[in-house]
């Protein structure tokens, strides 16, 4: 199942994603997660904290899929 999350502006940094949308419980487990390569953007293995994303992009963590949509 793939919920929305709305941004207000664009581009947003993916580790804050993942800390803004309670993946994990703060920006450094966020880091470590995608330098892991535990996090997709799009399908692919994304191991860039600062990846910039934007409305359309879809992430998947844990058996999660969030898609960005823009406010």
């Amino acid at each position: 199942m793939m919920r929305e999350v709305i941004l207000n502006n664009e581009p947003v940094e993916l580790y804050k994603i993942l800390k803004f949308e309670g993946f994990v419980p703060s920006g450094g487990v966020a880091k470590m997660a995608i330098e892991a390569g535990d996090v997709l953007v799009n399908g692919d293995v994304e191991t860039r904290k600062r990846k910039k994303i934007v409305a359309g992009d879809v992430i998947e963590f844990n058996g999660e899929m969030i898609k960005m949509t823009l406010l």
